[in-house]
């Protein structure tokens, strides 16, 4: 059985922390995408919409961090099983930046919904 594996909370915990850590300091896109998260939550507090629209954001917003984790699992995954070029392997990892940019996507949809909204009513709080 893995070390991982029924382990307290406090070391789960610090399992996650150390792979966000990892990702943070390896992965470029995640640092844009925590970059932009900070941006999105900053205009959210200038604009003021109501708690649902919060959720929404901070969803889709959570919905591509949390694919680009996997999609870093994966990479890192399959280049530590099969670190040769292999048309597998690439098919692998493209269809995992594919679920990162169908996030992506979403998101922007969410934001898109939320302009829309806020301009019909006039930049009024929801």
């Amino acid at each position: 059985m893995s070390v991982h594996k029924n382990q307290a909370f406090a070391a789960r915990l610090g399992f996650a922390l150390r792979g966000l850590a990892y990702a943070v300091r390896t992965e470029r896109s995640l640092k844009i995408q925590l970059l932009v998260l900070v941006l999105v939550v900053a205009a959210l507090l200038v604009l003021k919409p109501g708690a649902l629209w919060w959720a929404l954001v901070l969803t889709a917003s959570s919905a591509v961090i949390a694919a680009e984790l996997l999609n870093t699992a994966v990479e890192r995954l399959a280049d530590e099983l099969h670190p040769q070029d292999s048309a597998g392997i690439g098919l692998v990892k493209d269809c995992a930046a594919a679920a990162v940019l169908v996030a992506v996507l979403g998101a922007l949809a969410v934001a898109a919904a939320l302009i829309v909204h806020l301009l019909a009513r006039g930049s009024a709080p929801v």
